[in-house]
């Protein structure tokens, strides 16, 4: 499963980069996939991640198809030619940012202390990795949505998750999750630049 994953995984970082409407199916296949290897593994604040994947993937598919015609509507004759190669986005409000921010401490501190409670209860086994598991979980939650919304910054937080996933998987011996988190974090770093060299902003200034 944990190969499956790593396809699937590789299949959806390069349509997120070239910004196509299908990456949204494929991540539907792949988080199923990670919900199971994450669960097997006691990472549950990783399965709630991909759990939480699992229904944005719906919201992103009809938000991206909604932005694809905002685009179409904005781009010049001269850009026409070229609209399949254009990524559309949106700007990053200030106040996005510092409520993000707030989610992240508030959410990583939460969910720690909720695992803890669950594990005491004998509901959970214990998560080795909790506070790494439960930081990499809330930040990529905050990322998945700014992607939705396509704010080019949104791989800023994917490169910080990334290489938070890419330690948590290699501690627990997860070699191909390990191998799917590092792709991930340098193809973040690639979508980054791509997307600072092909973006329209679709919404006003």
């Amino acid at each position: 499963m944990q190969i499956f994953t790593l396809v699937t995984g590789v299949i959806y970082i390069i349509l997120e980069i070239r910004q196509k409407n299908f990456m949204w199916v494929i991540g539907v296949l792949t988080s199923v996939a990670a919900m199971w290897v994450f669960f097997r593994q006691g990472l549950y604040a990783s399965f709630a991640l991909n759990t939480y994947y699992l229904i944005t993937a719906f919201i992103g598919l009809w938000q991206w198809g909604r932005d694809k015609e905002l685009l179409s509507a904005a781009v010049c004759e001269d850009e026409a030619s070229h609209e399949d190669d254009l990524i559309h986005l949106n700007r990053l409000p200030w106040r996005t940012v510092a409520v993000s921010a707030v989610v992240v401490v508030a959410g990583t501190v939460g969910l720690v202390q909720l695992m803890i409670c669950l594990n005491s209860l004998g509901v959970l086994q214990e998560n080795p990795m909790s506070y790494l598991d439960s930081a990499a979980t809330v930040l990529s939650a905050v990322a998945t949505w700014w992607l939705v919304r396509s704010y080019i910054q949104q791989w800023w937080l994917w490169i910080a998750a990334d290489l938070m996933s890419t330690i948590l998987c290699a501690t627990q011996g997860m070699w191909w999750m390990t191998a799917l988190y590092a792709a991930y974090t340098l193809s973040a770093a690639y979508g980054w630049w791509h997307w600072r060299r092909n973006g329209k902003y679709i919404d006003a200034a």
